[in-house]
């Protein structure tokens, strides 16, 4: 396996490819250039979207809109509600012009009646009388998206006209299982989860081709391929793998930033129809919808995500891994506490953080005390989970 020293000197001396300029074709603002369908939903949307978990900003949606972004994203426990009403108010007037989704933490014993209480207290915060997608959030657990009310609430919310479509969201060790109930019980329309280059296997048969490298494929590719035979519609998040932006500017040109490059990876790839991305200042808006219709990666994308995983791959817990699952005896779940940390540590997000944390109910409070340490070499990508499992605990 190539040193860090060995992939940032390769990296340094790889040729660039012309790209697009950062202000946009002809100087002109950045807007969205491509729109695709959500599998068999026939929903038509922006092939960047805009997630809003890191803002409650209504001027941030209406930027978004003004440049060509028609598929917005939110969930109950984003900024405590305050997300949703900001959605609410910016899209007054234009609810038709845009695909709207939201989501809920039902659990595996909650009742149809709670769900339906939960649906519409988002349907009230984003001031409208219908949702194109809801999604059961975060699954990590598969006895949540196997319990039977969640499937006749569903059905009866869509009789109702309160929702068009259901999906489910995920970025947990156990994902793929979930999926496969999904899948396999035709119980979504749409899927969300966290997929990025990291996970892609054509972006390590890319590094084998350079550096004889082989890494741990996860199952995530192949349901994501079972669901496109379903004509299931596939959206991604946590395409930034850890969206420590800040890492790779020195070696960013305009057009070919570390962001678009993982943009365009994603977004050529099959498996995918279009990704979310949190969207938090105007700046990275013109930036992330700059890589609409970016085509599949250049020469220098490739750099810069070869560049950004030797900078942070042995800190970044890769999504439906799940290799460590097993290794902590308390029962800490290290792949909920470690996303946790990430979005204090890397996104500089500490309220976002606890949120997710105390949503996620995983206890970390056992690492603070732990010096047995079994979870030590647990990462086949070399985490050191002790350490962050221990910053994760101090959320709590």
């Amino acid at each position: 396996m190539p040193s860090r020293r060995d992939i940032l000197a390769w990296g340094a001396a790889a040729a660039g490819a012309a790209a697009l300029p950062a202000g946009g074709r002809g100087g002109k603002p950045p807007r969205i250039r491509r729109t695709v369908t959500l599998g068999r939903t026939g929903l038509e949307v922006s092939d960047i979207s805009f997630g809003s978990s890191g803002s409650a900003d209504p001027e941030l949606v209406l930027h978004a809109l003004e440049r060509g972004v028609t598929f917005f994203d939110t969930a109950e426990s984003y900024r405590f509600g305050a997300a949703e009403e900001a959605l609410g108010v910016a899209l007054r007037g234009r609810r038709q012009d845009v695909v709207l989704a939201s989501k809920t933490k039902a659990g595996a014993r909650d009742r149809g009646d709670s769900m339906m209480a939960a649906l519409e207290g988002s349907l009230r915060r984003l001031r409208t009388d219908y949702l194109d997608i809801y999604y059961l959030h975060s699954v990590n657990d598969p006895a949540r998206i196997a319990n039977p009310e969640w499937a006749e609430f569903t059905e009866r919310a869509i009789a109702q006209g309160k929702i068009r479509f259901r999906g489910m969201s995920g970025h947990g060790s156990r994902l793929a299982e979930c999926l496969d109930i999904a899948i396999d019980r035709d119980l979504v329309d749409v899927i969300l989860v966290a997929y990025n280059f990291t996970q892609s296997p054509d972006f390590f048969d890319d590094l084998r081709t350079f550096f004889g490298f082989v890494a741990q494929q996860p199952g995530l590719p192949a349901r994501l391929e079972r669901a496109r035979e379903k004509n299931i519609g596939a959206v991604a998040m946590k395409t930034l793998a850890g969206a420590r932006l800040n890492d790779l500017r020195a070696f960013e040109r305009p057009g070919e930033t570390f962001a678009q490059a993982a943009f365009r990876w994603t977004l050529s790839d099959p498996r995918v129809d279009a990704l979310v991305i949190s969207m938090t200042s105007r700046d990275r808006i013109d930036e992330y919808v700059a890589a609409s219709d970016g085509g599949a990666p250049t020469g220098a994308d490739r750099t810069l995500l070869r560049r950004y995983l030797a900078r942070n791959g042995e800190r970044y817990c890769r999504p439906s891994c799940g290799a460590c699952e097993s290794a902590c005896p308390h029962g800490v779940e290290i792949a909920e506490v470690l996303r946790a940390r990430m979005y204090a540590a890397d996104y500089g997000d500490e309220a976002l953080a606890r949120a997710e944390y105390a949503l996620a109910g995983a206890d970390a409070s056992p690492c603070l005390s732990c010096g047995a340490q079994p979870c030590r070499g647990a990462c086949p990508h070399g985490l050191e989970i002790p350490l962050l499992a221990r910053a994760a605990a101090r959320l709590g």
